[in-house]
């Protein structure tokens, strides 16, 4: 890959910027791709310190970073100077965490990063500092939506075990059934097919959709939604040419032989399709914003204020959600 990977520094409080200074330690058994870190290089030569780690920072541009990987963690300055400490943020949290992900979304669209990868924010902290977006994805929908509408995000949770997107994301399970509809499933699906075609390289994407009710609904005994919206959302996919089954009961989707019928599980709603791939790859699944005009993962976990600074953070999916960016950010082979 010619291009680095641009490293959000996330919330400085949490473990962000101890899992970006394991990774890049751990850089040559990992085999991971080239990154820089968009933060305060002060700031995280503190953190180093505190830590009690060995990390030479190099202060670089972005089309610097790929030549200086290997003998320093390169830095890219956002201009915003932290005074957070682990486990405390404070006023300079937001504004840190919020400029890094700014920039690394522009230095993408500028041909300058391949792929934008984002350490864990804290909602709260930024919704204090007068944050409008309901996170993230939301965000960084925002930010990828040029002069048109805002593109839909879709969220995977991807593993080398499993990969699964939630129709419905981050609602009260009520609002989430509410919100369910035929279009929106088929939407979801046309985003997630076309995903794993360009990002993944599969050639031809098998996606099992699963049914909202337990069962599947037992042919409507439980339930109708399967009959009225899910089943219907799958017939337009078909005939659009995708491979999808459904609906299917979602207790008998995840065991063993199950997934290996499949590329990507659809789920009605959050825990239908997180608490099995938290349960499968707790330590290593990626969270994949699908959808946007560029490529971003992260890691699938929180900024765990209770141990940062205590050098216990696992880096572990960050590191897979850095091989997973350089994976989806490589061209297609020529057909």
């Amino acid at each position: 890959m010619s291009k680095p990977l641009a490293l959000t520094l996330g919330e400085p409080a949490g473990i962000g910027p101890d899992i970006a200074l394991a990774a890049w330690l751990g850089r040559a058994q990992s085999q991971i791709p080239a990154f820089y870190l968009l933060g305060d290089r002060d700031f995280l030569q503190a953190r180093a310190a505190a830590l009690g780690l060995t990390v030479q920072l190099a202060d670089v541009t972005p089309d610097q970073a790929a030549a200086r990987f290997a003998e320093a963690l390169p830095v890219v300055g956002t201009g915003h100077r932290v005074t957070a400490t682990p486990g405390h943020p404070d006023a300079s949290s937001a504004p840190a965490a919020i400029g890094a992900i700014r920039q690394a979304v522009a230095d993408v669209v500028a041909g300058h990063a391949a792929a934008v990868v984002t350490n864990p924010i804290a909602k709260s902290v930024l919704y204090q500092a007068g944050f409008k977006h309901p996170g993230h994805t939301e965000f960084l929908a925002e930010l990828g939506r040029g002069e048109g509408p805002a593109p839909q995000p879709v969220m995977m949770l991807w593993s080398q075990t499993l990969a699964v997107v939630p129709v419905t994301i981050h609602l009260p399970l009520r609002a989430a059934i509410a919100q369910l509809s035929t279009e929106l499933i088929v939407s979801t699906a046309r985003i997630v097919a076309d995903a794993l075609k360009r990002h993944m390289k599969i050639a031809a994407p098998r996606l099992a959709i699963s049914g909202l009710n337990p069962h599947a609904g037992e042919n409507g005994g439980l339930g109708s939604e399967e009959h009225s919206i899910i089943a219907p959302a799958i017939e337009i996919l078909r005939g659009d040419g995708i491979d999808a089954r459904g609906p299917l009961p979602a207790d008998t989707m995840f065991h063993e032989a199950a997934r290996a019928t499949y590329d990507c599980a659809l789920c009605m709603y959050h825990d239908q399709a997180l608490i099995p791939v938290k349960t499968l790859a707790f330590d290593r699944a990626v969270n994949v914003t699908l959808g946007l005009p560029f490529v971003r993962t992260s890691p699938d976990h929180g900024t765990a204020f209770d141990i940062a600074g205590s050098g216990r953070a696992d880096p572990s999916s960050l590191i897979e959600a850095l091989r997973l960016a350089a994976r989806m950010a490589a061209p297609l082979p020529p057909s």
